[in-house]
């Protein structure tokens, strides 16, 4: 079954990063307040970004990797910027 990573912005600009086997509905759970408690708190949210993957573990993964990720790094795979992404990811000595 398909699994989707997505990312929601909330109504006070905080990103949300999940994952889900059914998009449109997980999405409509976190804008009635069924969904995580981040969402309860500050949504309503919309979607800003989502991936699609064959399996929904390889999306837990991507979800759990894009958890680890600084809030501008994950701007830029919202605005598909791959280079900053690169930027971003280049460790600091």
């Amino acid at each position: 079954m398909k699994g989707y990573m997505y990312i929601l912005e909330c109504s006070d600009g905080s990103l949300y990063t999940g994952s889900t086997k059914h998009l449109e509905k997980r999405i409509v759970d976190h804008n009635s307040g069924n969904g995580a408690n981040h969402t309860r708190k500050n949504g309503p949210s919309k979607l800003v970004y989502y991936e699609e993957y064959s399996r929904i573990d390889q999306a837990f993964y991507r979800e759990k990797q894009i958890q680890k990720w600084s809030r501008r790094k994950k701007r830029a795979l919202i605005e598909g910027d791959q280079d900053l992404i690169k930027a971003f990811s280049k460790k600091k000595f």
